[in-house]
């Protein structure tokens, strides 16, 4: 796993590459409020249905996914973000390969 430097700029776009057939996760930062991770996944790959004690933010950095919070459907693509509720269960789709930076926060 790649580890990002403190005070040094970097493309979170070109920060992770794609997997032909997988999924990349690479780990920004953590502490003890949270997370932030980038992650890249070949179209068809994904997520299965989980729930996370905190809020997650995930915001579309290229490509197209679905992801589906508590059954509800929402298609996003670059540029677009989303908060999926902490206790809500979610699971996400690459329609077309994407890449995601996805931020946890933990509640109080």
């Amino acid at each position: 796993m790649a580890t990002f430097d403190k005070k040094t700029a970097f493309s979170l776009e070109d920060a992770i590459d794609y997997a032909g057939g997988g999924v990349v996760s690479k780990q920004v930062t953590k502490n003890k409020g949270g997370n932030i991770t980038l992650f890249s996944f070949d179209k068809g790959q994904g997520l299965s249905e989980h729930t996370t004690p905190f809020d997650a933010f995930a915001q579309i950095l290229d490509g197209e996914t679905e992801i589906n919070i508590g059954g509800e459907i929402f298609h996003l693509t670059r540029g677009q973000s989303i908060i999926m509720p902490a206790n809500i269960p979610h699971s996400l789709k690459a329609t077309e390969r994407f890449k995601m930076l996805l931020t946890m926060i933990k509640g109080e």
